[in-house]
C-alpha cells in the first residue's frame, strides 16, 4: 500500500466513523431494538442480510407507503432500495393491498388452483413470450427448478455462470474466477459441494471464453441475467446476446435468463424489449408486489422434452410427480391474487414509462454533478434502475469490478445517505424507482449526492 493510498484509507475511515456515530445518535430506538434482537436471532435480525446496512445496525421500520419509509425513531426516508427490488411496485400499493385482503378473507393457501391463476398464466405468456409456467416461492426456487430440468433433459451435470453473478441460494452460482479457476464468492462456504464438478464460470461479455467452456459438451445450462446487476451493474456488449444464444444452441445447452432485477426494464422485462429467446425464463421478487414469489417458464421445445421424461397427461394415474422441485406454498391463492393485481394494475406500460423517466432524470442529474466536480465516477442506467459506480467507466466483466471497485467509498455513501434520509441497496449503489417515486424524491437525491461529493472532495478522499 502506497503512502497516498494509506492516507486516503485513513481519511475514509475517519469520515465513516463520524457518520456511524451520527447514525447512532439519530437512531436510539433502533439501536436498542438491535441489541434486543441479537439475543434471539442468529445474526441479530429475522434475516442475516438485515445486518448489512452501513450504519452498524439497521433502522427498524414502522411503516412504508409508496416510495417512503418511516422508522421507529420517527425518521423518514426516500426509499431507492425498495427491498432490493421486492418493493419495485412501491410500498403498500392500493391494488395489491386490496387484492391481498380480499383473498385472505377467502383463504390464503389450499394447494388448489384459483380462477386468477388462469388469467396470470395467460398474462405471463403475453408479456414474456409463450411459455409453460410454474410458480414458486422465490427466484432462488425457480432457478433451482430450471437447473434441475436442464440436467434432466440434457443428461449433463455442469451449470455455467458468469463471474460475479448472483442467482439467489443456487449452489452452482456461488462461484467466481479466482486465480484463473473456479473459486467461491467471498464468505461463501463450499457446503460439501465440489464446485469444479458442477460449475463452470467465465467472464461476462467474453464470447471466446464462453465458446471454449461450452465446447466440453458437459454444460447442461447457462444461467445469466440479461446484464449483470448484482456485482455493480455490468452492461452487455453489443452482439453478446446473439452470440450467447447461437453458442448455446450449437452446444445443446439450455439458456436460462434470470430477470429478477431486469424486470425494471419494462412490462416484458429486458427479454421482451430486446427480443431475447431464452429456453427458460425466470423472475421473482417484484412479481407479486412483495409477497414471496417466483416464476419460471419453459419454451414449448423444453416442455416437450420434459414431458417425454415425465408425461403431463395420463388419465389412469394422478396428474403429478415430485420432480425434485416445488413446495406446498408455491402458487398459493394469496400469491396468485397479488400477482394478478401487480400485472394488471401496477406494473403497467404507463407506470413503467413514469418509472423509467424518473430514473433517467436521476441518472442525468448524478452525471451532471460528477462532471461538474471532475470526479472519476460514472452512472449506468437500465430501465427504472440506475447505479453510481466509483470508477471512470462501466466495467465489462467481474474482473473489471474487482479491479476498480472502491468498497470503502460505497460504505461511506451508504452511511451518509441514511443519515440524510435516503435508502439505497446496502450491497451496492443501485437506485430503483417505483411508480410512486416523484420528482421531489429525485431532487432530494440530487441535493444529498451533491453534499456527499463536497464531503469527500473537501476531506481529500478522492
Amino acid at each position: 500500500m502506497t503512502s497516498a493510498t494509506a492516507e486516503r484509507t485513513g481519511i475514509l475511515n475517519r469520515l465513516l466513523d463520524a457518520e456511524q456515530e451520527r447514525f447512532r445518535a439519530l437512531h436510539p430506538r433502533s439501536a436498542a431494538a438491535w441489541q434486543e434482537g441479537r439475543q434471539h436471532y442468529l445474526y441479530g435480525g429475522p434475516s442475516h442480510w438485515m445486518r448489512r446496512w452501513a450504519g452498524g445496525f439497521p433502522v427498524y421500520a414502522e411503516q412504508a407507503n409508496g416510495a417512503h419509509i418511516r422508522d421507529i425513531d420517527g425518521r423518514d426516508y426516500v426509499d431507492f432500495c425498495l427491498g432490493d427490488t421486492g418493493g419495485m411496485c412501491g410500498h403498500a400499493p392500493e391494488a395489491v393491498t386490496e387484492a391481498a385482503l380480499a383473498q385472505l378473507k377467502r383463504g390464503a393457501t389450499m394447494m388448489l388452483p384459483t380462477e386468477d391463476s388462469i388469467w396470470v398464466g395467460a398474462e405471463l405468456s403475453r408479456r414474456f413470450g409463450p411459455k409453460y409456467w410454474t410458480l414458486t416461492t422465490s427466484a432462488t426456487d425457480a432457478n433451482r427448478a430450471a437447473i434441475r430440468i436442464s440436467r434432466m433433459i440434457t443428461g449433463r451435470r455442469k451449470v455455467l455462470v458468469f463471474s460475479g453473478c448472483y442467482h439467489g441460494g443456487v449452489e452452482e452460482a456461488h462461484v467466481e474466477i479466482r486465480d484463473g479457476r473456479v473459486g467461491l464468492r467471498n464468505m461463501i462456504h463450499p457446503n460439501g459441494i465440489d464446485h469444479d464438478a458442477v460449475s463452470r464460470v467465465v467472464e461476462f461479455n467474453d464470447v471466446a471464453a464462453l465458446e471454449a467452456a461450452l465446447a466440453h459438451g458437459d454444460v447442461a445450462c447457462v444461467l445469466t441475467e440479461p446484464l449483470m446487476t448484482n456485482f455493480g451493474m455490468i452492461p452487455v456488449d453489443p452482439g453478446f446476446h446473439r452470440a450467447l444464444r447461437d453458442l448455446t444452441r450449437r452446444a445443446g445447452t439450455v439458456l436460462i435468463i434470470d430477470e429478477t432485477h431486469t424486470l425494471s426494464c419494462g412490462p416484458g422485462g429486458y427479454t421482451q424489449s430486446h427480443g431475447l429467446e431464452p429456453d427458460i425464463f425466470v423472475a421473482g421478487k417484484a412479481i407479486a408486489g412483495g409477497i414471496p414469489a417466483g416464476i419460471f417458464g419453459l419454451s414449448e421445445e423444453i416442455a416437450e422434452r420434459l414431458w417425454e421424461l415425465v408425461p403431463h397427461v395420463n388419465p389412469r394415474q394422478r396428474q403429478s410427480a415430485h420432480l425434485g422441485f416445488g413446495g406446498t406454498l408455491a402458487g398459493n391463492a394469496l400469491t396468485v391474487a397479488t400477482m394478478r393485481a401487480v400485472l394488471e394494475k401496477v406494473l403497467t406500460s404507463a407506470n413503467y414509462e413514469r418509472m423509467i423517466g424518473t430514473a433517467t432524470w436521476l441518472a442525468q442529474e448524478a452525471r451532471r454533478l460528477i462532471e461538474a466536480a471532475g470526479l472519476p465516477w460514472h452512472v449506468t442506467q437500465i430501465g427504472a434502475r440506475a447505479e453510481i459506480m466509483f470508477m471512470p467507466k462501466p466495467p465489462r466483466s467481474g474482473a473489471d469490478v474487482i479491479a476498480g471497485r472502491q468498497p470503502d467509498l460505497e460504505t461511506l455513501l451508504h452511511a451518509f445517505y441514511m443519515n440524510e434520509g435516503i435508502l439505497v441497496t446496502p450491497f451496492h449503489t443501485m437506485l430503483l424507482m417505483c411508480p410512486a417515486t416523484s420528482a421531489r424524491d429525485v431532487d432530494k437525491h440530487t441535493a444529498v449526492f451533491a453534499q456527499f461529493n463536497d464531503l469527500v472532495k473537501g476531506a481529500g478522499a478522492i
